[in-house]
């Protein structure tokens, strides 16, 4: 379904609303399930991974969650808020979660739809990611650095930045 002048496929965002909370919720549990293979969680009792914060984003003020559509269709979401996962730096937004389905990866769908939330959300930033999650590792080095202009400070196993697994999060600093 790529644009016939350009062949290029439409990415869009499109903000969450609180009548399509389940169509998130269902997403996050396939991050979750994919991610549990590096910070080890396992599924409660109902066999969900859960994810508690998700009735903030619609009672909370900043906290903002976008579905990711390619060619008018689900490819995943992004999730940001303005609560700073390390404490000791000024943020004015973090990534909290971020997926984009495997059929469309490594298509530059990822790509497009971070430069999107970036250009929604001006001001200094935070990104953790999970060092085990090397696929992840890769994508966030080539599209920070690409969006800043090499401009980005990352910090390995910063403290207080731990997994379920008690794995240190790499952490990302930038402004936009």
């Amino acid at each position: 379904m790529a644009d016939t002048e350009t062949g290029k496929m439409s990415v869009e965002l499109k903000r969450v609303t609180a009548d399509e909370k389940e169509i998130l919720k269902n997403l996050l549990e396939k991050y979750d399930y994919e991610f549990s293979q590096w910070d080890k969680r396992d599924v409660n009792k109902l066999g969900l991974y859960g994810y508690p914060y998700l009735d903030h984003y619609w009672t909370e003020d900043k906290r903002w969650a976008y579905f990711i559509l390619v060619d008018g269709q689900l490819a995943g979401f992004a999730m940001v808020i303005d609560y700073p996962e390390v404490k000791d730096r000024e943020t004015d937004f973090q990534m909290a979660e971020f997926f984009v389905m495997y059929k469309y990866r490594r298509m530059g769908v990822g790509r497009e739809a971070f430069f999107k939330v970036l250009d929604l959300h001006k001001g200094r930033w935070q990104l953790k990611c999970h060092p085990a999650n090397t696929a992840s590792v890769h994508f966030w080095n080539k599209v920070i650095h690409e969006y800043t202009k090499g401009r980005f400070e990352l910090v390995k196993a910063y403290p207080d930045t731990e997994y379920a697994d008690g794995t240190l999060g790499d952490v990302y600093f930038f402004e936009n």
